[in-house]
Order: C-alpha cells, then structure tokens, then sequence
C-alpha cells in the first residue's frame, strides 16, 4: 500500500478524533501527543486507522512507534 494512501488514512483519523485541530498541524514529522492527543484519542487513531485499511497488528509492535512518519511506516510494513 502506498505511504500517501496510508498517511492519509492517519490524517483523516487523527481529525475525527481530534476535530478542532487545523489539518495542515498533521504532518508526518509531528507526534499524536505533540497535537494534543491523549492516550485513549492515540489508540482511537491507531485502530480506526487499521480498521480502515483492513490491517491486524499486534499491540506488542507499537512500542516502536514515537510520530507519525513511525506509525505510517508500521502500518506500510504491514500492508
């Protein structure tokens, strides 16, 4: 799956759960926690986020997730 496909699948989850956010504050160098995300909003993220691409990921594979740029390439990783 393509990296932009994928980004955007984040950016569009990260602004449902994060609506008052202007969507040009969600780029790839940025962090969930950097735009306000708490945990419960990071894990409606990532689980939309997999919903939406069809993607079973074991929790265990998260811990090297640190921004965005990290989660879009897990996510690639396993599409």
């Amino acid at each position: 799956m393509n990296e932009d496909v994928i980004f955007a699948a984040v950016k569009r989850n990260v602004l449902a759960v994060l609506p008052d956010l202007d969507p040009d504050q969600v780029t790839m160098r940025g962090t969930l926690t950097d735009l306000g995300a708490n945990s419960v909003d990071r894990a409606d993220v990532v689980t939309m986020t997999m919903e939406d691409l069809g993607l079973v990921i074991p929790i265990s594979e998260f811990q090297e997730v640190h921004d965005i740029a990290s989660l879009v390439a897990l996510l690639k990783r396993h599409s």
